[in-house]
């Protein structure tokens, strides 16, 4: 059982911040539930998004790193990737 609850949505009135969390379950990166416990602190959820929007989507890492982290983050966690 979670101990951080997910920030409801609903409760958001910054579009920037909406739209992360809007792009987060379309896209299913970086994880949704994810975004959901980092809006309980609108300046985390901008700061990560804003750095994962550099380093993953723009091209600052190439792609065989970016699977690499992917690998040791899944392994970290025990979820069988």
């Amino acid at each position: 059982m979670p101990r951080i609850s997910y920030f409801p949505p609903e409760r958001l009135d910054d579009p920037e911040l909406i739209g992360y969390l809007e792009h987060a379950a379309r896209y299913g990166a970086p994880r949704p539930e994810s975004q959901a416990i980092r809006a309980h602190v609108p300046a985390v959820l901008r700061s990560f998004s804003q750095n994962w929007q550099r380093t993953f989507r723009t091209g600052v890492v190439e792609h065989p790193l970016k699977e690499l982290c992917r690998v040791y983050v899944s392994k970290t966690i025990d979820c069988h990737y």
